[in-house]
């Protein structure tokens, strides 16, 4: 049994991550402070004996610091996401995704953590030029978020350098599963498209949506970030993608539906395609859920987004404003 703390384990990604750990008989202690996590991504597992959950902000370090002691490994999954509020609110972002890192980093190096595994973000990539993307392509941050995750993991590889924590940073390629955010900002395609399916809404599609990503499972990824603690691998970053990318068009005919389009957006790739060559030959790690599957396992959970906002193209325009101001090349 391995003591772990996950920052952000009440978030989408991160109750995936601490409940994959409770199933391998692991104990968790998950530090959330809500700002985007949700207490019912944990609430069905409430009754495990090896679960803690503390809500503190991980920028706290006087607060959080205590919990790391007697700590083996630290998944570090807190930050905010999410393109337009990272532009409208910088400094929260910094705050959260730089200052908390540096934070949980202190909190691991004076613990003396055996492994900390860093949730990066492969939107460091910016528009790629090489596909797929390997994790020696150039970086080049679009907008806020993408700096502020990129910053992040330069101060966990420096952590790693300078004091000799052993760290490996996963940047992680659209990830979708249950238990995605429903509600807030406008962000990612399968949230969006959910809500407006269930309320049969036509899908807003950007472009031509021959733009392509490559969807990774959350339980893929989940196990990928496991995967990566429970290696000896240190100052490493690796990909963690599908291995494949799948056009937006591909996804609204498994979802099925009418669809609307919209005006193509500044600063957004027409493909992410993770090369995962590096995660597979250092961690034997590779996608187990395929697209389809993937797609059909969130239509089983689609009365999750009941409650969540239906974007109409008025709505997305108005909440993608600010994007098309600050990140056209064509701004005066």
């Amino acid at each position: 049994m391995k003591r772990c703390v996950v920052t952000g384990g009440a978030g989408f990604i991160g109750s995936h991550v601490a409940e994959r750990l409770l199933r391998k008989g692991h104990a968790v202690l998950v530090i959330d402070n809500y700002s985007t996590g949700r207490p019912q991504n944990l609430a069905h597992l409430k009754a495990e004996k090896g679960l803690t959950v503390v809500e503190a902000d991980v920028a706290d370090h006087t607060r959080i610091a205590p919990h790391f002691q007697g700590v083996d490994w630290v998944f570090h999954l807190a930050a905010l996401a999410d393109i337009v509020p990272s532009i409208e609110r910088p400094t929260d972002y910094f705050h959260a995704n730089v200052v908390g890192t540096e934070s949980v980093l202190e909190a691991a190096r004076a613990a003396k953590v055996k492994r900390l595994v860093y949730a990066a973000s492969s939107s460091c990539y910016g528009i790629a030029k090489q596909f797929p993307t390997p994790e020696t392509a150039p970086i080049s941050p679009e907008y806020p978020y993408a700096l502020t995750k990129y910053l992040g993991e330069q101060l966990v590889l420096h952590w790693g350098k300078v004091y000799g924590l052993p760290v490996v940073s996963t940047r992680f390629f659209n990830v979708y599963g249950p238990r995605a955010r429903t509600s807030g900002t406008y962000g990612a395609v399968f949230g969006v498209f959910l809500a407006q399916k269930i309320n049969g809404k036509p899908f807003t599609v950007v472009g031509d949506g021959k733009q392509t990503r490559d969807f990774t499972y959350v339980t893929d990824v989940a196990d990928a970030v496991i995967a990566a603690a429970e290696s000896s691998l240190s100052g490493e970053v690796v990909n963690v993608g599908s291995g494949d990318t799948y056009s937006v068009n591909r996804l609204v005919e498994l979802l099925g539906g009418p669809i609307t389009h919209l005006p193509k957006r500044p600063g957004e790739p027409d493909c992410t395609f993770a090369d995962i060559s590096k995660i597979k030959k250092l961690l034997g790690w590779w996608r187990k859920v395929s697209y389809e599957e993937g797609v059909k396992k969130m239509l089983e959970h689609i009365d999750d987004w009941k409650a969540a906002p239906v974007w109409t193209p008025e709505k997305i325009a108005d909440a993608t404003k600010v994007w098309f101001e600050k990140l056209s090349p064509t701004r005066s």
